[in-house]
């Protein structure tokens, strides 16, 4: 594809289609939520809804008529006029107009199939059913975009057909003809074929509203630009009905720092946008998302983290920075020396320690740990191989009790844990809602007086794996991996061991020695001031 300086019309219709989506879903206030950001990030239309189908939609645009949008304009959807209705008698036309939007795009059929089919229609008649729609809207002062549905499979079965529902649609007023691949089939060889055939024939812009059932939607709108289209359609996340839509978030960087199209979006805002719609959503972030997700510019092996330090482009095909983003040093097994230096800040002595600590890591992981998301369990073991740990306690053991009796309705279950801190023993019990709580508990009971900075600490994700195969059985390796946070910092530890609540155990206390540690709290010096501060509490 060529270089062309002219930006392409972003169109996003996370707020209609992308609701069709498995699993997603979002209330009227979330979509006005989501609509400000879409604006402030600098997307030129926001497809706001069905609003003749569900009252959601219709509370949507109530809500919108309150909010001064900056750049974007607000789009209806909706369908042509019912047949044998006339335009200013059908409840879905009416509703259109009712959300007072400047724009309204609509859908027709573009396939014999579903015209005769799905609507049960003459093709005379769905050719008038799109001309009369159009037409009425615009006699109404709204802008319309006609999406033609089943664009290229109509093309397909009858590429006549197909040309004159555009035909009609043009002819009545349409300000957009948008090709739409529904059933997300097409190649994009046939899809730019198509689409130069289209913007050859017609004097208006034209769009492409991919699906992505073969993975091709961002392909395909490429295809569609190469051909001469204008304007794409698609969702934040690419989510969407089925497989999902095209992506934008995929998209908006290639056509920008890859084809140079002058996009007026600040793409390093493009990941927080992602993490707002996933959030909103309540959908966990794809870790793998091209450009946006946390594997994007994540590095492994020795040998690329080595290259990468010397010269980032050597494995990043763009600066992680560009869209929001940031570089990560993963550690494995796979790891080299370089990764262990990518990870230890500067004059720490890591350089003539990395290989004993590259061969501890190794070591562990070979015994089922993973310090891939456990970053702080590898700073501890860091410490340690360098001779720079400073225990803040002394584990003297701990004892997990569990009693369920008939007619309990969960068993009850009690921890015990010995502690020693600056000579001072500690033998504390907790009751907890199963045995890790209950130890997590117990722990920070028994610390809690040495440290009063860990009752800041809380666990916020708990994971298990067998790592085992069948052979072993309930002797399996089992692997813990613990995310916790202070409210200011979250880190992850990992624990592995044949018992799964000593293997929580380990991940627990790697938990609170990094707090520890990342406060550089001093026991000793606590300990003074506390009982200092009894004392004085006593003679007062």
């Amino acid at each position: 594809m060529s270089v062309l300086m002219t930006a392409v019309e972003i169109y996003d219709t996370t707020l209609r289609d992308g609701t069709q989506g498995t699993g997603f879903s979002l209330t009227s206030e979330d979509k006005v939520a989501i609509a400000r950001r879409l604006d402030a990030f600098g997307v030129d239309v926001i497809e706001g809804g069905w609003p003749g189908s569900n009252p959601k939609d219709a509370r949507f645009f109530e809500l919108m008529r309150g909010v001064a949008l900056t750049r974007a304009r607000l789009a209806a959807f909706g369908s042509t006029r019912r047949k044998g209705v006339r335009p200013e008698e059908d409840a879905n036309l009416q509703a259109l107009l009712a959300a007072d939007t400047p724009v309204v795009t609509i859908f027709g059929k573009s396939w014999t199939l579903h015209v005769r089919e799905a609507l049960a229609v003459s093709l005379e008649e769905n050719l008038a059913m799109i001309r009369d729609s159009v037409a009425f809207l615009r006699a109404q002062g709204r802008e319309v975009f006609y999406d033609a549905e089943h664009f290229f499979d109509g093309y397909r079965a009858d590429a006549a057909y197909a040309l004159a529902t555009l035909e009609a649609a043009c002819e009545a007023g349409a300000s957009r003809l948008v090709l739409c691949d529904t059933n997300g089939g097409s190649l994009p060889e046939w899809v730019h074929e198509r689409t130069a055939e289209v913007c050859a024939r017609f004097a208006v812009p034209v769009g492409i509203h991919p699906h992505n059932d073969a993975e091709l939607a961002v392909a395909n709108a490429l295809a569609a630009l190469r051909s001469g289209a204008r304007q794409v359609q698609g969702t934040i996340g690419g989510y969407g009905e089925r497989c999902g839509n095209l992506n934008l978030v995929s998209l908006l960087p290639t056509l920008k720092l890859k084809l140079g199209f002058a996009q007026p979006q600040d793409l390093s805002g493009l990941r927080e946008l992602a993490r707002y719609v996933d959030e909103r959503a309540n959908m966990p972030p794809n870790v793998r998302a091209p450009y946006v997700g946390d594997a994007a510019f994540a590095h492994k092996g020795g040998v690329h983290v080595s290259a990468v330090a010397k010269n980032p482009e050597t494995y990043e095909h763009i600066p992680p920075e560009a869209v929001g983003n940031r570089r990560q040093v993963l550690l494995s097994d796979l790891s080299g020396r370089a990764n262990v230096l990518a990870k230890s800040a500067p004059g720490d002595g890591a350089p003539e320690a990395a290989a004993a600590i590259l061969a501890r890591l190794k070591e562990l992981e070979h015994r089922g740990y993973a310090f891939e998301g456990a970053e702080a369990s590898f700073h501890l073991m860091s410490l340690k191989v360098r001779g720079r740990y400073r225990p803040y306690f002394t584990l003297h053991g701990y004892r997990v009790t569990l009693d369920k009796r008939d007619g309990d309705a969960e068993p009850l279950c009690e921890a015990s844990v010995r502690v020693e801190v600056a000579g001072q023993l500690e033998h504390t019990a907790a009751a907890g809602h199963g045995p890790v709580n209950a130890l997590d508990r117990a722990l920070g009971k028994a610390l809690g007086r040495f440290y009063p900075s860990l009752a800041q600490l809380r666990l916020t994700d708990y994971k298990v794996r067998v790592l085992s195969g069948a052979e072993t059985g309930t002797a399996s390796v089992v692997r813990v991996q613990v995310e916790t946070t202070d409210g200011a910092d979250t880190w992850g530890t990992v624990g592995a061991s044949s018992d799964i609540i000593d293997a929580s155990y380990s991940a627990l206390i790697d938990a609170i020695e990094y707090k520890l540690h990342k406060d550089a709290v001093t026991p000793q010096a606590d300990l003074e001031g506390r009982a200092a501060g009894v004392s004085a509490e006593v003679v007062a």
